[in-house]
């Protein structure tokens, strides 16, 4: 076995961390993960944290879940990878099927990658070469919303729309037309207490459609987040905004491009957030839970319209020039169907619907907080928005970390929690029980709450 110390050396000597200012991670203690059971992970100490971002979002099942694990064991044995550049293998072939037959009904064909944003820019180039496969040369340009996040690809971060992330690379993207983040826009007209009503989205939806109706000749597809922007801080959208999307992409011939990366398979309380509203996006691109947490895989799906425009001789060149080494990897989409299958098996959907409305009702509770400047919830994931003065709007210095202080409070409690700045995020593996997530509650409010002093 490895000495403990050599591998908190080595972390910090060669592991280069994403999203971390390295300065600060090598000055701190930092966790090593060993093992995990259920919604709790274990370092190489042995000490036990409740793993309240389901591992950033995709664990959906548990960890170590005999079902998921059993999937990957038996594919193992056949056959771990091999390319479907003009090959295929069987989980690829049924998982393909599967998804298609769960998915909003146009959807019908599937564009394997291995992560989210893989997923994304593979949606942006498909639009693209779609109009111009079909003589469109003009359409060229995307609409996006500020606040966006769609990954870090050149492709997905021309799409977003977070500047923390994106600035430094601005000289790299192509331009985008952006729209107003729905919520902070809906914040500012009416306020909180409004701002996801329906009659909301009627006073946003009027400037999205005037600025559609000017350009729409030159737009290519309107890229959103399907119901609330995640990596913004848990942005819903006001009910209504993305079914009146749908209607100003149908009415003027315009892609409607959904990012159900962190939304799909429950986080939204349904399998997927599309049908929260009812809407069929033209592309859709899913990632995190597809494979339960288990490995990386993403997948963009497209409607036979799209697909068809593509098909021709071989000499007119309109394939879509584009794959990588791993698309439809075998033990990947093994442990997607498994997914599925525990999905079904566990009614995992059904026994998450008590579960969202506790959190529901708990996070209530965190208005007493005098540091709390917002609360927002979606389905099954919340975002609890710490200010250092409420009622000047005043945040806390960025260089604070205050979110993190949160965060470290909270471990030495046994709760793994990973901030968006100073938003503390709830998203729990989606079988969490209700004890466990009161108590990751709880550990929350007290964290925040020694804010105060």
């Amino acid at each position: 076995m490895l000495n403990k110390k050599y591998l908190e050396e080595w972390d910090k000597e060669y592991f280069w961390h994403p999203f971390t200012q390295m300065k600060v991670y090598r000055e701190e203690e930092n966790i090593i993960v060993e093992r995990g059971e259920g919604v709790y992970v274990y370092d190489i100490y042995g000490r036990k944290y409740l793993d309240g971002v389901a591992s950033l979002w995709c664990n959906v099942h548990g960890h170590n879940h005999p079902k998921l694990n059993k999937a990957l064991e038996e594919q193992i044995r056949r056959i771990a990878h091999f390319t479907t550049l003009g090959a295929s293998n069987v989980p690829a072939v049924v998982f393909a099927k599967n998804i298609v037959d769960i998915t909003p009904p146009k959807l019908k064909k599937v564009f394997y990658s291995e992560d989210g944003a893989e997923a994304m820019e593979i949606a942006i180039k498909i639009a693209y070469h779609y109009w111009h496969n079909k003589g469109e040369k003009r359409k060229t340009k995307f609409v996006t919303l500020s606040e966006a996040y769609h990954g870090d690809t050149i492709g997905s971060v021309s799409v977003g729309g977070i500047n923390i992330f994106h600035e430094k690379y601005k000289p790299l993207l192509f331009d985008v037309y952006k729209m107003p983040s729905p919520y902070l826009e809906a914040v500012k007209k009416v306020g909180r207490e409004k701002a996801l009503e329906y009659d909301t989205t009627k006073l946003l939806i009027d400037q999205v459609e005037d600025f559609i109706f000017k350009n729409h000749q030159e737009i290519a597809g309107f890229v959103l987040e399907a119901g609330v922007q995640g990596a913004a801080g848990i942005l819903p959208f006001p009910k209504g905004y993305l079914k009146e999307i749908r209607r100003i992409c149908d009415e003027y011939n315009i892609l409607m491009i959904v990012d159900e990366v962190a939304t799909g398979f429950g986080r939204s309380g349904y399998m997927f957030a599309c049908e929260k509203e009812g809407i069929e996006p033209d592309i859709m691109a899913l990632g995190k839970g597809i494979t339960g947490g288990y490995l990386p895989l993403a997948a963009t799906l497209v409607t036979d319209d799209i697909f068809e425009a593509f098909l021709g001789e071989f000499g007119e060149a309109k394939h879509f020039y584009h794959g990588h080494t791993y698309t439809g990897n075998p033990l990947a989409c093994s442990v997607a169907l498994a997914n599925l299958e525990v999905f079904e098996e566990e009614q995992t959907l059904k026994k998450l619907q008590p579960k969202i409305k506790l959190l529901e009702e708990r996070l209530d509770e965190f208005w007493e907080l005098k540091h709390v400047g917002d609360v927002r919830q979606y389905g099954f994931m919340a975002g609890i928005e710490l200010v250092k003065d409420r009622h000047k709007n005043q945040p806390f210095p960025y260089g604070e970390r205050t979110g993190f202080k949160v965060a470290k409070m909270m471990i030495e409690k046994g709760v793994w929690v990973r901030p968006l700045g100073d938003v503390m995020v709830v998203m729990p593996p989606l079988v969490i029980t209700e004890d466990q997530l009161n108590y990751l509650l709880d550990v929350m409010f007290d964290s925040i709450k020694a804010l105060e002093g």
